[in-house]
């Protein structure tokens, strides 16, 4: 993935469970829970590209939110609060190598932000 891919999507869910069955049998995804994100399943679609996860409303989910890959999180949130833009999660580690941010836009959309390594499956 390259600088401003959408590279996951998180869909707010009141049911885990239900979601993952759900999109499971709607989309045919492929979800999964994996070690250090338990009751946080994520999906990938056939194609092996397109992926998200299935967020707990209870952790502040009420929108969908897409997250964009970006070179530098550092970079990217300095420009959104240059052009008016709000920081609501700052850079946060996922791992060693890869980062997570959120911001609102001028028009209050939630976008994640993605930094690091990525797997091509």
């Amino acid at each position: 993935m390259a600088h401003g891919d959408i590279t996951h999507i998180d869909i707010p869910v009141a049911d885990v469970g239900r979601a993952t069955e759900f999109y499971g049998n709607v989309f045919g995804w492929d979800i999964n829970e994996y070690p250090g994100f338990e009751g946080y399943p994520m999906w990938r679609a056939p194609n092996q590209v397109s992926g998200g996860g299935l967020a707990p409303r209870s952790e502040g989910f009420t929108q969908p939110r897409s997250t964009v890959e970006v070179d530098s999180i550092d970079d990217t949130l300095a420009k959104v609060t240059e052009l008016g833009g709000e920081v609501l999660a700052p850079k946060t580690a996922i791992d060693q190598t890869s980062w997570w941010a959120v911001f609102r836009d001028l028009d209050g959309n939630e976008i994640g932000l993605y930094e690091g390594h990525t797997s091509s499956g």
